[in-house]
């Protein structure tokens, strides 16, 4: 697919996403509202939108047409969401602009930045349990796909994903030897990667897909998340900071050891080709489908600038 038209369909979809995450949004009223504001403060930021991208364009390449899929493209991005306003706080990065501006808890105080934090990873829970009101009630095939994609949810963010990442992230910056690889990939697979695995195995379990369909789209996105944190961790050195909208140096003035750190600008560029390719020629062109879309979309994330 061309760039220009690779552009094109992008803002389409990216545009098609964005109205499904705000349909699920809270409303700002009641006395509680300044957490509310802060909750859609946070996902309003903009960004990628990548994991509820890759949940539906997994969902539509493995057949699926429904509606279901929707409350769990607004859920993955709010625990996205979340995980970015507790990141941004003073207790763990004390960033204080995220995406150009600034981040949740600068504007609106620590405490409420807490809270906004809770109050999404509550309420995408409670988002994706409205997928029960979009299959019929007596389906039971359908029903239990959304149980399935539930508990994937549940999991990937949880202590066995995205926050045991996180776990063992902090608790490394601490320890007095050096990082070793094995930790560095329990990091980027589970703080970054469990995310993206979540979309992509539950856009093909919603679909309906065979188990091997499935575990094919699991290690693609596993190594999606693998490629876009290596990227992430290039971006630091070589990037711009006017166009990540926020600082670069980050990792070598805090002495974190990065895949670049580790085996230096080129291997880790490297990586990131080898991954990608995998990605898409070992297990996304093992579905059966129009791939194009995505293939075309994993090449530019992992091949990023911002």
């Amino acid at each position: 697919m061309e760039r220009q038209k690779f552009d094109a369909v992008l803002q389409k979809k990216v545009k098609e996403i964005e109205e499904i995450i705000g349909s699920f949004l809270p409303r700002e009223e009641g006395w509680q509202r300044t957490v509310l504001q802060a909750m859609n403060y946070s996902v309003l930021a903009g960004g990628k939108r990548l994991r509820p991208m890759l949940m539906l364009e997994t969902y539509r390449l493995c057949g699926g047409t429904g509606k279901e899929i929707e409350p769990f493209l607004a859920a993955i991005e709010m625990i996205h969401t979340y995980s970015l306003v507790h990141d941004d706080l003073p207790a763990m990065d004390n960033d204080e602009y995220r995406r150009g501006r600034e981040t949740t808890w600068k504007v609106y105080g620590e405490a409420m930045g807490i809270l906004a934090g809770d109050g999404l990873l509550n309420y995408a829970f409670e988002t994706a349990l409205k997928a029960f009101e979009a299959v019929d009630a007596t389906d039971a095939e359908a029903m239990g796909r959304i149980v399935r994609a539930l508990s994937v949810l549940g999991h990937n963010a949880g202590i066995y994903g995205m926050i045991g990442g996180q776990t063992v992230d902090i608790e490394a910056q601490t320890q007095e030897s050096p990082m070793t690889e094995v930790q560095l990939h329990f990091i980027h697979e589970h703080k970054t990667g469990a995310l993206i695995a979540a979309s992509m195995k539950i856009g093909a379990i919603l679909a309906g897909a065979s188990a091997e369909q499935v575990r094919a789209l699991e290690c693609c996105a596993e190594n999606i998340g693998m490629a876009f944190q290596i990227q992430d961790d290039i971006l630091d050195v070589v990037g711009d900071s006017s166009e990540l909208g926020k600082p670069v140096g980050s990792d070598a003035q805090n002495s974190k050891q990065t895949y670049v750190t580790l085996y230096g600008l080129e291997d880790a560029k490297m990586l990131v080709e080898s991954l990608s390719e995998e990605a898409v020629e070992k297990y996304l062109r093992s579905i059966d489908g129009d791939s194009e879309f995505l293939e075309e979309l994993i090449y530019t994330l992992v091949h990023r600038r911002k």
